[in-house]
């Protein structure tokens, strides 16, 4: 039997040959000692291959990023000889400019309760929108042909690690995680009646629009005050262990919570879906509906 063979991070600098990233270096931090930058990346050869970029899209990673902040000395073999796994997460944006948000189901072992994209890892021999593509619909049962979306941007790059800090403990997961923005040709209302979430990955289902959008980025940023004019409540499908939707509404205070350093995590929107949130705002930036 063949093994089992993954897609990873490798980087490209100074014209050298492309270098595999370990789980216990920051694929960030090759590119200097900012936590962002700007990178190219893409799939060759199963490797995701990012390289410098000035002209290129942000690779994030955050201030308290246990890998920056990780010594090494004492680290287990099995963990330094590990690679960097890629990620694709799609930003589907309907035709009156909503985005799908998903929250993952509470028995799930990663990042448990958290509202994100649609998405997932991507498996051998696929191109990060075709990735994008299965994952949204293995998640959501949403179907996206060719002609149902615009051309496909890559909007950015998020390196995320689990836990997210080293006060919840040694790095389990090390990901870089591709956004993908699909801007779909039909509205949230049709996108709404096809939607058939697996309850095996996602409790719930919003659709945000520009303004909750930029609420969830300034609460990140450390804003005190909601934004004027911001509902209490947003509207959310709740799914069934069948698989159905219910309708319901979520506190908004909910989506700017920031996750505790110690204790229980909480409801929130991940750090990752954040940075891809103001990417996509700046997509929109100047336009009617803002």
């Amino acid at each position: 039997m063949a093994g089992f063979r993954k897609v990873l991070v490798w980087v490209c600098k100074d014209g050298a040959a492309p270098q595999a990233v370990h789980f216990l270096q920051s694929v960030t931090g090759h590119f200097g000692a900012a936590d962002l930058v700007n990178v190219s990346c893409r799939v060759d050869r199963n490797r995701l291959l990012v390289s410098p970029d000035p002209m290129g899209i942000p690779l994030k990673r955050p201030t308290f990023c246990p890998i920056k902040h990780l010594s090494t000395t004492a680290s287990p073999l099995d963990a330094a000889q590990r690679g960097v796994d890629v990620g694709v997460a799609v930003i589907l944006q309907s035709s009156n400019h909503r985005v799908l948000l998903t929250r993952r189901a509470k028995h799930l072992r990663i990042f448990p309760n958290l509202w994100v994209p649609p998405g997932g890892h991507i498996e051998p021999d696929e191109t990060l929108v075709e990735a994008g593509l299965r994952e949204l619909k293995e998640e959501t049962g949403l179907e996206m042909e060719g002609d149902q979306f615009l051309t496909p941007k890559v909007l950015g790059v998020w390196e995320s690690v689990y836990p997210l800090m080293l006060s919840r403990g040694y790095p389990q997961r090390h990901h870089l995680v591709v956004y993908v923005l699909l801007r779909s040709n039909r509205t949230l209302l049709q996108l709404q009646e096809v939607l058939r979430p697996s309850p095996a990955e996602v409790s719930a289902c919003l659709w945000a629009d520009a303004r909750l959008a930029a609420a969830v980025v300034v609460a990140a940023d450390g804003a005190v005050d909601k934004p004027q004019g911001l509902p209490a409540f947003v509207s959310v499908s709740q799914v069934s262990a069948e698989g159905g939707l219910t309708d319901d509404s979520l506190p908004v205070h909910v989506l700017m919570h920031d996750a505790p350093p110690t204790g229980p995590d909480v409801e929130r929107v991940s750090h990752g879906t954040t940075f891809a949130l103001g990417l996509w705002l700046k997509t929109i930036h100047g336009e009617d509906h803002l």
